[in-house]
């Protein structure tokens, strides 16, 4: 008898102009899709630099020490600090490389919106007065929108996370 083979994890990108609410939505699609027993991960990209230690912890000092590489670990949770050498944007294959999709069944993508392989969801709040963002029309598999848009994509309340999570819910089903 063969084994079962897991299928890879979905894999769903969020794109919008900066300050349009992608973080702000996913914050509250993510506990909706863990209620309903998905496994999943968060990929975020950033154009800034950023730390995700604090100064006078002493993995914070032994990094800023000169480590390439500081490993912070605990029953809890660990965190990889890597120090990026080239100095180059990782790709989003790259990203993912990072992850242990052994047990996760969807990712979830903040940024990358320039990668034309990646399936996503375009947020857009009109009030902004920015054009709809688009990474590759055949790959936004929906608007998250604050008003109505005139597309032929379907379109999703950005301000209701639950039919945002039914969505994801079902185009994960439908993509099998």
């Amino acid at each position: 008898m063969k084994p079962a083979i897991k299928p890879s994890p979905k894999i769903l990108g969020f794109a919008a102009f900066s300050g349009t609410g992608k973080t702000t939505l996913l914050k509250q699609v993510i506990p909706l899709l863990v209620q309903q027993g998905i496994r999943l991960s968060i990929i975020k990209h950033s154009h800034h630099d950023f730390e995700i230690d604090r100064p006078g912890k002493d993995s914070y000092e032994l990094h800023h020490a000169g480590a390439t590489q500081t490993l912070i670990t605990s029953k809890y949770r660990h965190a990889l600090i890597s120090e990026n050498i080239t100095q180059q944007e990782a790709s989003l294959q790259q990203a993912l490389s990072q992850l242990d999709l052994d047990n996760i069944d969807l990712v979830l993508v903040e940024g990358f919106r320039d990668d034309s392989t990646l399936p996503c969801i375009v947020c857009h709040r009109s009030s902004l007065n920015k054009p709809l963002l688009f990474n590759t029309a055949e790959k936004v598999i929906a608007i998250a929108c604050d008003e109505p848009l005139d597309s032929p994509i379907q379109q999703l309340d950005i301000n209701n996370p639950a039919q945002v999570a039914e969505f994801i819910i079902d185009w994960s089903h439908q993509s099998l």
